[in-house]
């Protein structure tokens, strides 16, 4: 079976975590504010916060934005559930801006109008969660003209698209948001076994997401309600959680972004050749940005034919083609369905879904491989 993604374990990364396995810490040592360090430089961000998941990245940025009990939060309806459930975590509501069919990514117009009306009866949300759905970024600058003129802040959603630029500039330099969050899940760019961390450009964000991760403890006087009793003293100030990345997670994450430039060029050109050696089937890829360089880690196509969806998914499965869809719109779940939202009020998400597969795109995936699979798909669609 060729699989959708997979990560790329090489020789100088075993070396890097067994280098951390002979050392005197393993957890919390030095090796995780290294691993900071690199991201914030490679994406231009002034302070970045490591944690165990990108799902712990969001609910830490969410609670650090103040989002709470009474306020609500607006993400995409075509992402995975932990752009939305991030906020119910916090106590607060939940709600879902449509996207473009034929980008997948939040629909800009949609947003606008959902704005409009919000203010109009005084539900303005707290918190925007832009996605960058398979790494093609969302057109920020509009996004942050829209947070100024109603008041919200933004966390982008950049689980995909560490690697990516917006008109030359990186995915998670935090000029048009508030805190940016990425994955370093195995099948994302790059790994940390399971990882995520969050970037922002605002020192006070970053110290409390730091502490929310431990506990809600500090060491620092300063915040304490009375002097310590000695060197050893520490003070839990507010709930945290136990969210911490070990250094072990960010010796491994530190030797695969070094390769990070190869991986996104790579990655690109398997791209490319898919939509050179597709143009003539009936389906097509995602509409590309111009402003924008996918990170690419996704390559959806949509069906001229969804009816055919199933089928098609079948027989690719069947021929040793791991196919995936990505997403099941999230309105839909019945988790969230049971909240009262129903997918006609998500017509974008609604038809990007019913069209969509993804097919197998990750750096290790040979020339040969990726001629297979589109030799598959071509007898499966003619």
């Amino acid at each position: 079976m060729i699989p959708y993604g997979r990560q790329d374990i090489r020789e100088e990364d075993i070396a890097a975590v067994t280098e951390v396995l002979r050392s005197d810490m393993i957890t919390q040592g030095p090796v995780v504010p290294r691993f900071e360090q690199a991201v914030a430089g490679q994406v231009a961000a002034a302070h970045a916060v490591a944690v165990n998941s990108a799902t712990s990245a969001l609910h830490l940025a969410c609670l650090a934005l103040g989002v709470g009990p009474g306020e609500t939060v607006w993400t995409s309806a075509n992402t995975f559930v932990a752009s939305a459930n991030c906020a119910r975590y916090c106590g607060a509501a939940v709600d879902f801006v449509d996207v473009e069919p034929a980008t997948g990514n939040i629909s800009i117009p949609a947003l606008e109008a959902k704005l409009a009306q919000a203010a109009r009866v005084g539900v303005i949300p707290r918190v925007l969660i832009p996605v960058h759905f398979a790494g093609q970024p969302v057109d920020m600058p509009r996004i942050a003209a829209l947070a100024e003129e109603y008041g919200f802040s933004v966390i982008e959603d950049a689980s995909h698209a560490i690697g990516a630029q917006y008109q030359g500039e990186a995915v998670g330099s935090c000029r048009y948001s508030d805190i940016t969050v990425f994955s370093f899940h195995p099948v994302k760019i790059i790994t940390s076994g399971e990882g995520g961390m969050a970037v922002t450009n605002d020192a006070t964000l970053a110290a409390h997401m730091a502490r929310l991760r431990s506990h809600g403890i500090t060491r620092d006087s300063k915040l304490m309600d009375r002097l310590p009793d000695g060197p050893w003293y520490y003070q839990q100030i507010e709930l945290g959680f136990n969210y911490r990345m070990t250094d072990l997670q960010a010796a491994l994450g530190l030797s695969q972004l070094q390769r990070l430039a190869a991986y996104i060029k790579r990655r690109c050109t398997l791209a490319d050749k898919y939509e050179q050696s597709l143009a003539d089937l009936p389906c097509r890829p995602l509409l590309r940005d111009a402003a924008a360089q996918s990170a690419w880690h996704l390559y959806v196509i949509r069906l001229d034919d969804p009816g055919r969806r199933r089928e098609v998914f079948e027989a690719l499965r069947a021929r040793g083609v791991g196919v995936n869809v990505h997403y099941i719109p999230v309105p839909s779940q019945p988790d969230f369905a049971q909240l009262g939202f129903d997918m006609h009020d998500y017509p974008g998400a609604r038809d990007y879904y019913a069209a969509a597969i993804s097919l197998p795109l990750f750096p290790a995936l040979s020339d040969a491989e990726q001629d297979e699979v589109v030799h598959h798909l071509r007898e499966v669609l003619t």
